[in-house]
């Protein structure tokens, strides 16, 4: 390991050192090794580096090395684009913080009710995370008091003003306290961010991570497709290579409707994610994309912003990108950790400048070309994701943990626990991944079980 990679030759706690030891993270990222030196000198920063690259850690451990756990107040607050990176980020956090007593962090989001929220503030915090909205929200009925601020981090900043959110954010960044440290993170660094968030750095330091790929982690291959045939290539590519879970991304909200309808057309188990979607139904498509119950999950630049899935087989560029940035970031999606992924892009003949940006981009990594006609399809029977969804109708407020499920479920109904796979759990509901060959016997069986004492109502997705 290179010293100057390593967290002990940075001013951390011992506890916080043997805490990063406890969580495995032995040596610095790029971007850690860059922005931690400045942020723990307390330096505004604006970081330029992809999702994945272990940004969470570098302002995390920023946040807890300043944090005073004695003061019951708010010391530092997170900006995030989605919920779901919201929920991320506060579950790293928590992770980081687990050597110090007590410390609350809470998370503050949109789509879920207002009430528990003002009652969570009403006892305090530590550490906010929370998405533009809802915070402006709770700032203007006076439920958030952050005279004692003192670390403020913007996360995926470009995303924040791609969806709309600049002038909340502006309106959030003003009602903070002036002697602050503002940490600014973001995949992309254009003139327009730069622009925009000039107003709230102080003589900010940047740095720069460059968002390249292991070329023997990630195999990237080209189809040329005609515009009008890419979906009916996009389901024939998929039953080609078979992946388990797909992560197919198109350029508008109307093309990711169409596909995903297409895809279930021809047999395949597929959904859209996009923008202005109902967050429950947001929520449950991910969960069920995430514990592996949908093999094809097809959404925007936007929409996917934020998304925390483990392992992920293949990415599917149905629409080329124009921004040769988010073309590596897409296929960052991929191949992450020890696991080798793939990458397909199609591209219509006259998208091929696009093609040649991303070449340029990537150092002159030539694109590799392959024939359609060669993605023969064998006849290995439907493509079905492994695991099936069952949503109990109790979640937290009913006290419910996923031990009580995975106990149910192991205990009274049967079955073996290498049959059951994630549970997530919700304010009012459970989604329970089950082996696809035992859903409706767990349907049956569970819907006649006590979970606590009482049976609950379900259903199997």
């Amino acid at each position: 390991m290179n010293a100057k990679t390593a967290f002990s030759s940075l001013p951390l706690d011992p506890a916080q050192l043997s805490n990063l030891e406890s969580l495995e993270y032995h040596e610095m990222t790029p971007i850690q090794a860059k922005a931690l030196p400045l942020i723990l000198e307390r330096k505004d920063v604006i970081a330029q580096a992809k999702t994945g690259s272990g940004k969470t850690a570098a302002f995390g451990l920023g946040i807890l090395h300043n944090l005073n756990p004695k003061l019951f107040a708010i010391q530092a607050m997170v900006l995030c684009p989605t919920r779901e990176l919201a929920d991320q980020v506060a579950k790293s956090l928590r992770q980081l913080a687990r050597h110090l007593d007590n410390i609350k962090i809470i998370t503050l989001c949109g789509g879920t009710p207002m009430g528990p929220q003002i009652g969570s503030l009403e006892h305090g915090a530590h550490i906010i995370v929370g998405t533009p909205g809802r915070l402006h929200d709770h700032l203007y009925r006076e439920t958030l008091d952050l005279r004692r601020l003192n670390t403020l981090v913007l996360d995926e900043a470009d995303r924040m003003i791609d969806m709309g959110f600049y002038d909340e954010v502006i309106n959030i960044v003003q009602q903070c306290p002036e002697r602050r440290q503002t940490l600014l993170f973001s995949a992309t660094y254009t003139e327009d961010v730069r622009k925009q968030s000039s107003a709230f750095l102080r003589n900010p330091v940047e740095v720069k991570v460059e968002a390249q790929h292991d070329n023997s982690r990630i195999e990237q291959r080209f189809y040329e497709v005609e515009h009008t045939a890419r979906n009916a290539a996009a389901a024939q590519l998929i039953k080609h290579f078979r992946p388990e879970s797909t992560l197919a991304f198109c350029n508008t909200k109307i093309h990711c409707r169409e596909l995903a309808e297409q895809l279930r057309d021809a047999g395949l188990s597929a959904e859209a994610l996009y923008g202005d979607m109902e967050q429950r139904d947001r929520d449950e498509i991910l969960v069920r994309f995430a514990n592996r119950s949908i093999s094809v999950l097809v959404a925007t630049d936007v929409a996917a912003r934020g998304l925390d899935i483990a392992s992920l087989d293949m990415v599917l560029n149905v629409d080329v990108s124009k921004d040769s940035e988010i073309h590596v970031h897409r296929i960052g999606r991929t191949g992450r950790g020890n696991a080798r992924g793939l990458a397909v892009t199609l591209a219509a003949p006259n998208e091929q400048k696009w093609v040649k940006l991303i070449e340029d981009y990537q150092h002159g990594l030539k694109a590799q070309w392959f024939k359609l006609s060669e993605a023969t399809i064998a006849n290995d029977g439907p493509l079905l994701p492994p695991m099936a969804t069952l949503v109990v109708a109790a979640g937290r407020k009913d006290k419910i943990r996923p031990g009580d499920i995975l106990g149910a479920l192991t205990g009274e109904a049967g079955f073996k626990g290498e049959q059951i796979g994630k549970i997530n759990v919700f304010d009012f509901s459970t989604y329970v991944a089950v082996d696809r060959r035992i859903a409706h016997q767990a349907e049956t069986r569970l819907a006649n079980t006590n979970i606590k004492g009482r049976k609950y109502k379900l259903r199997l997705i």
